[in-house]
C-alpha cells in the first residue's frame, strides 16, 4: 500500500513493528520483507 498522507500508521504483520508518517516521499513502507498494512482509525 502506497504512502499517501502525513500521520497516517502502519503496522508489520510480523514483527509488530508500527510507524507514523511523517514526511511523503511516496513508494510503500517494507518491514521483515513485506509491505506493512496500514492502521485504520
Amino acid at each position: 500500500m502506497a504512502v499517501e498522507k502525513i500521520g497516517e500508521s502502519y503496522r508489520c504483520s510480523v514483527c509488530g513493528n508500527e510507524v507514523i508518517v511523517m514526511k511523503v516521499g511516496g513508494g510503500t513502507l517494507v518491514c521483515c520483507g513485506k509491505n506493512m498494512d496500514k492502521i485504520e482509525g
